[in-house]
């Protein structure tokens, strides 16, 4: 009977490697969204029914390491560490293994079960990148399996062998880095393994030696001996690699990585540029990039106004027909009247709304599913910091458009106070779709499209002007633009049906 045995399970990985699309074909319906405890941070779970397992999944923050420099990654590591899930399976962007990898290895450090998942092996191929998976398996000692997420090829196999590990036991390997630092490691380890620890005894050795000033301060309060071995150790690693020691673990582990990369993948290079490559060059050029760039934001919303005028027209006429035939049944009295104008309402909010709304946000899905948003946060960078803030910051203004709300709620990506502030401030003040509705609606219809688009540039430059008064009266410097450049993909119907 369903729900007899359970398996809790973190979806865990970088930005863009489709962590989210493989929730979302895991859990479908049963998922629910909050905030993780004390955070802005959205917090995703959702439970599976399958083969008379409850499985429950949550979706961990997209980050890069397991360090504590955002509450992302603080969010991560807590929850591994606390909560202890069965399995953390890792999606991994096929065709960025090596950059991938890096955060594999500090899942391992960590001595939790970990299934690889080699999200986007289509695109990886397209690139001319072969990935032999059996051996990279054999060299980690835990399972990796291909997928495609957007398709749901090999999603349902990752939770068939999550219950066979279950069954069996799974013993991962444990990667070794090189002897000198094997050797402080094991001195680390000497210290901390008799004690009751809330880590991995050698996870932690490997953070002290990374300088992690909460793992340092924790071990402090175990054995007062440690601060001052750790020194000596520092010492010995600068010596002989003539770096700070945290950067000696960050090559070692990056050295690791580079080995297990050459063993397991093979390119085929090819003399012509991509198609990817040649659309990289032409949508982030300094002239063809912001010109494609105004014609595809006008475009947009020039389709938005002529898709939504023309259903809004179908609709009227089909409303019309239906007070007349209200009229011709129930009258003209004040009951009748006051009864149409009931319906009236709710027609007219459907008349107005649905027909500039729904196409705004299939748009607004196609060119984030395509990766074309990406490349808008990185043009809009120079713009943007004259506003105190960065090219990411698009990304809120852009969702605002539709609805300030989830506008104000993607803030979080961004990766101090000061800017989340700024960008809720100028997310609340950009035109959503419902003033869009009165702008497109109502001014584009009755008054012209010219005053349209210029009540959205008076928008734009309140917005220019709100963000340049915000940065100068909070004290802080903007931070700089630091994002991956996903891939241009085709557009998946059912993930933008989904969204």
């Amino acid at each position: 009977m369903t729900g007899e045995k359970k398996i809790n399970i973190v979806l865990a990985g970088q930005g863009n490697a489709g962590k989210s699309t493989v929730f979302n074909y895991l859990t479908g319906l049963h998922q629910h969204i909050g905030n993780w405890a004390g955070k802005t941070i959205e917090k995703r779970e959702g439970t599976l029914f399958y083969k008379d397992y409850t499985i429950d999944v949550v979706d961990l923050p997209g980050i890069y390491s397991l360090a504590t420099l955002s509450d992302e990654e603080l969010i991560a590591r807590e929850y591994i560490t606390r909560y202890k899930p069965d399995y953390v399976v890792n999606i991994v962007d096929s065709s960025n293994l090596e950059r991938n990898l890096v955060f594999t290895l500090q899942l391992l450090e960590l001595e939790c079960p970990v299934i690889i998942v080699l999200n986007m092996i289509d695109l990886a191929k397209k690139k001319g990148i072969a990935i032999d998976y059996k051996k990279l398996q054999d060299i980690l000692g835990i399972p990796v399996l291909p997928a495609i997420a957007s398709r749901g090829s090999g999603l349902t196999e990752i939770i068939d062998k999550i219950i066979e590990l279950k069954e069996k036991k799974h013993v991962p390997k444990t990667l070794k880095y090189g002897r000198e630092i094997e050797d402080a490691i094991s001195t680390l380890m000497a210290h901390l393994r008799d004690h009751d620890l809330p880590y991995p005894p050698r996870w932690m050795a490997i953070k002290l030696l990374e300088k992690d000033n909460e793992i340092i301060k924790l071990a402090g309060e175990i054995d007062p001996v440690i601060p001052d071995l750790l020194k000596k150790l520092w010492q010995k690693l600068e010596g002989i690699h003539g770096h700070d020691a945290s950067i000696v673990i960050a090559d070692e582990r990056c050295h690791l990585v580079s080995h297990i990369t050459r063993a397991t993948v093979r390119m085929s290079h090819s003399k012509e540029l991509s198609l990817n490559e040649r659309l990289d060059i032409l949508t982030t050029h300094k002239v063809t990039g912001y010109l494609l760039m105004f014609l595809m934001l006008g475009g947009m919303f020039l389709t938005i106004f002529s898709i939504g005028n023309w259903i809004s027209s179908g609709l009227e006429s089909v409303f019309q027909n239906w007070h007349k035939w209200w009229v011709s049944n129930a009258g003209t009295t004040f009951a009748a009247s006051l009864g149409w104008s009931a319906i009236e309402g709710v027609l007219a909010l459907i008349q107005i709304a649905i027909p500039y709304i729904l196409p705004f946000y299939i748009i607004l899905y196609v060119l984030e599913d395509w990766g074309y948003i990406a490349r808008i946060s990185f043009l809009m960078d120079n713009f943007m910091h004259r506003m105190g803030i960065h090219g990411k910051a698009c990304i809120p203004l852009i969702i605002g458009l539709g609805c300030n709300v989830p506008g104000c709620l993607s803030c979080r990506i961004m990766e101090s106070r000061r800017e989340r502030f700024i960008t809720a401030v100028l997310v609340s003040l950009v035109p959503c779709s419902a003033v869009s509705v009165i702008i497109f609606g109502l001014v584009g219809k009755y008054v012209g499209l010219l005053w349209a688009l210029g009540l959205y540039l008076m928008a734009t430059a309140i917005v220019f002007l709100a963000g340049r008064l915000s940065s100068k009266f909070l004290l802080g410097e903007p931070v700089e633009l630091i994002m991956p450049m996903p891939d241009y993909k085709t557009p998946h119907l059912k993930t933008i049906a989904t969204q």
